[in-house]
């Protein structure tokens, strides 16, 4: 694991160094983070768009920012536990800046990465615009309204979330996404105004499509010399186009370039290469633009009858879904809390992520670039007809079609964008309206981005009852669930691509352990055993439960990796996410369906995963071994890379067992004996893996264990610390609920606190919370002070205590 988090870091870096290329050249072109210094204010505000509004009294903080994380959980908030349990409302930001008089003849914008919802935005009382969708990015021209030199501007900014539920999940509230400002001289590259794409990849060469927008905001006549560079990842010139052009005042220009590079290195899963292609514009031997936009040289292919390959290679997508939101942090994107979820996800085996079911962040994307995973791009959860009362449907008819544009505009140069998804269990599949929507949204598509499949994910698979799919429009057929029906797809969809669009819901509650467990249990009571629940409003970490529509993850997974024709799947999902407590009512109110817990703490179906989708060695043995005394206790274990596994009790051989058929784990029933469990994987006679579970005494020790070693001075980063709570010999406590308080010094603060369990209400934002199942997670970011952290973790009564220093570097 430490080796994977070195790789990703240098990724990182090589990343981070792309980016500086575009400030090299005297800051031509300036790209300044607008995320500080910010005043907020909940509530109505009349008056707050004018320029003289007084807001010093208002509270200062810094972007992103999701003002209902830092509520209290209700089932009286509109939201419903379906929404999180937590407020929403209107809000405003407010910040007071100054233009250097350098910039009076620049072209100045504002670009925000996501606002949620009903964003409206004002620059000196000048109104600028709205944005109703709060996942959709955007951008607003302010040359026109700003002072310059020592004359203040103000930029505000109201967000209405007030109208509830507006969806089935949390949606956070506010300027959660991060904010940008861009000055360019008047010529200059459009907002998204680049588009690049291999159409001829050989090992030998590869053509390089480029596509720039070039617009003319002054009142002359521009001629100047446009000069379009390729870098490789070692900032090598390994290609270029130069032209001299022509562009009259007010006008854009669109010019489209080849190049020819010679033995390209392909981006792929293992080896995510990444280039980037770099815009310079001279006017009379001066520069006055310079635009880098990174991509990768891949192709791939979706076939019929043999699935999905990447770059020739015949390659299962190992999918999972995401909400947006990131645990305790709520819906705020930080890069830091996304690439840690990035890379549970991809140390479990995952190779893709869909975007349920929205515009995702920027940052996921350049992490998915950076660490070589594929992602379905989704646009819509609904069109016309809606799913709850305030959902997109009353903006459909004004915004879609420049909401989807924008989505494929922003996206389109990712490398590990493969696939756009038009929508998510789309009412209209039901109905005729769904053939002219399907083939509008499919045409919006094509004419920004022909070089992807479209998808949607789909609930019908009877075709005369699709009407999505008889708009023959897609490329790539999604079907959600059912996957009884899989192997009858070839006949009912002949000559159809496929791929499992959302599978599973399957429910845990890490830690938790119901028996039998070879019981499959439904919720609702659909079939076989139903599902009653559990007083303490969890569920079985054994896969055995999933809501009625779904399945274990074993059976679904047992169906696809032997049908080749099946792309790959996504599972629903890989974390857990806020709202949407199926299949409890509140005091419930986060998701149940994730592999890994909001706390980030993997659930014991991962290692299933683990050993299914990587080649690494695993042996994983569960439950725990606190148990009353006689108990007969199911112990399963997860392997690969193994013939056989023995399990010993004490020392005592319980025999070995080996997978059989279509088998995904082994299973022995063992009356309960305090002591050790032990389990040995052996191939060709030799030991592969050994472990062990301890019958642990009283809880006596915190252990504090930080995901890496540094954190970086930026005031943006984020270490995630887990708290284990160990009895006196250093034995994990599996049942340990003590309640833990946090305090920390220096170069850090805390931002979140949380446990993973589904119904835990006290608030994210406390610095003290109970472990849960033997565990809890404190998330410090870094405050932009030198000095290391130093976090110290206690129980009330002071008899157990721990602490840490946490280095902190320069970026």
């Amino acid at each position: 694991m430490k080796e994977l988090l070195k790789r990703f870091a240098l990724l990182s870096s090589v990343f981070c160094l792309f980016v500086a290329c575009n400030f090299e050249e005297n800051d031509i072109r300036i790209v300044e983070d607008f995320n500080f210094d910010w005043r907020f204010n909940l509530g109505e505000n009349p008056g707050a768009s004018k320029l003289e509004f007084q807001d010093k009294d208002w509270r200062k903080l810094n972007l992103p920012h999701d003002w209902s994380i830092e509520g209290e959980f209700s089932e009286e908030h509109p939201t419903k536990p379906e929404g999180g349990a937590l407020p929403a409302g209107t809000a405003w930001y407010r910040k007071t800046f100054t233009i250097p008089e350098g910039w009076v003849d620049k072209s100045v914008s504002i670009e925000f990465d996501g606002v949620y919802r009903n964003s409206e935005v004002w620059i000196n009382g000048r109104y600028l615009g709205k944005r109703p969708n709060g996942y959709i990015s955007f951008a607003y021209d302010l040359t026109d309204h700003l002072n310059y030199g020592e004359q203040e501007n103000v930029i505000a900014v109201k967000v209405d979330n007030s109208e509830q539920p507006n969806s089935r999940w949390y949606t956070g509230s506010g300027i959660y996404r991060n904010v940008r400002l861009v000055a360019s001289e008047k010529l200059h590259v459009s907002h998204w105004g680049t588009y690049v794409t291999t159409p001829e990849v050989t090992e030998e060469k590869a053509l390089v499509n480029y596509e720039v927008t070039i617009q003319n905001n002054s009142r002359l006549i521009k001629k100047f010399k446009l000069e379009t560079k390729v870098y490789d990842a070692n900032d090598r010139e390994v290609g270029k186009a130069t032209t001299l052009e022509k562009l009259y005042p007010k006008k854009t220009l669109i010019k489209v370039s080849d190049i020819e590079l010679s033995n390209p290195k392909l981006w792929s899963l293992g080896d995510p290469h990444m280039y980037r292609i770099v815009t310079r514009i001279y006017e009379d031997s001066e520069l006055v633009d310079n635009y880098s936009t990174p991509f990768g040289i891949r192709y791939f292919n979706f076939d019929a009858e043999k699935g999905f390959s990447l770059n020739g290679v015949p390659t299962k997508i190992l999918g999972v879904c995401l909400h947006h939101d990131n645990g305790a942090l709520g819906a705020l994107a930080n890069k830091a809390a996304i690439e840690r979820k990035l890379n549970i996800l991809k140390d479990m085996g995952v190779n893709a992520i869909r975007t349920a079911h929205n515009p995702p962040s920027l940052e996921l994307l350049e992490l998915c670039d950076q660490m070589g995973i594929i992602v379905q791009d989704e646009a819509f959860d609904v069109w016309k007809k809606k799913k709850v009362k305030y959902d997109y449907s009353v903006d459909w008819d004004k915004w879609h079609k420049k909401d989807l544009e924008d989505l494929i505009k922003r996206d389109r140069n990712h490398p590990s964008v493969m696939m756009w998804s038009i929508g998510n269990e789309i009412r209209e599949q039901f109905d005729k309206t769904g053939i002219a929507i399907t083939k509008e949204l499919v045409d919006i598509v094509k004419s920004l981005d022909a070089t992807r499949p479209v998808t949607c994910a789909l609930t019908e698979n009877e075709p005369n009852k699709n009407f999505i799919y008889k708009s023959g429009a897609l490329d790539l057929l999604g079907f959600n669930y059912k996957h009884e029906a899989y192997e009858d797809f070839p006949v009912r969809f002949k000559g159809e691509k496929i791929i499992a669009s959302e599978n599973m819901s399957a429910l845990a509650t890490r830690g938790e352990y119901s028996m039998p467990s070879d019981s499959i249990q439904r919720w609702p009571s659909a079939h076989n055993v139903p599902f009653d629940g559990n007083e303490d409003l969890t569920v079985s970490a054994f896969d055995q439960v999933s809501a009625y529509w779904g399945s274990t993850h074993e059976e679904t997974w047992k169906a696809v990796k032997k049908l080749d024709f099946i792309s790959g799947l996504f599972v629903w999902t890989g974390f857990d996410y806020l709202g949407e407590p199926i299949p409890y009512p509140y005091p419930a109110r986060s998701s149940y369906f994730g592999i890994v817990d909001l706390a980030g703490f993997p659930k014991d179906v991962y290692y299933m995963y683990q050993s299914e989708w990587t080649n690494k060695p695993v042996l994983h043995v569960f439950p725990h071994w606190n148990w009353e005394e006689g108990k007969e206790v199911d112990i399963w274990a997860y392997y690969n890379n193994a013939d056989e596994v023995e399990l010993f009790l004490n020392g005592e051989s319980l025999g070995s067992k080996s997978k059989q058929d279509d088998d995904l784990h082994l299973c022995w029933q063992v009356n309960f004996q305090p002591g050790t469990i032990k389990a040995v994987s052996r191939k060709n006679g030799k030991v592969v893996l050994e472990k062990e579970i301890h019958t642990a005494a009283e809880a006596s020790k915190i252990e504090l264990v930080p995901h890496k070693e540094n954190v970086i001075r930026d005031r943006y980063d984020l270490v995630y610390v887990t708290v284990n709570i160990l009895d006196s010999n250093g034995k994990f406590v599996p049942k340990a609920d003590n309640l833990i308080h946090f305090e920390v010094e220096g170069g850090g603060k805390i931002v979140g606190v949380d446990n993973g369990y589904q119904a835990n209400l006290s608030s994210f934002k406390a610095k003290e919370i109970k472990a849960f199942n033997g565990k809890c997670l404190v998330i410090i970011q870094s405050n932009g002070k030198h000095d290391d952290i130093k976090l110290r973790a206690s129980t009330d009564d002071g008899a157990m205590e721990a602490s840490i220093e946490i280095e902190t570097v320069n970026n």
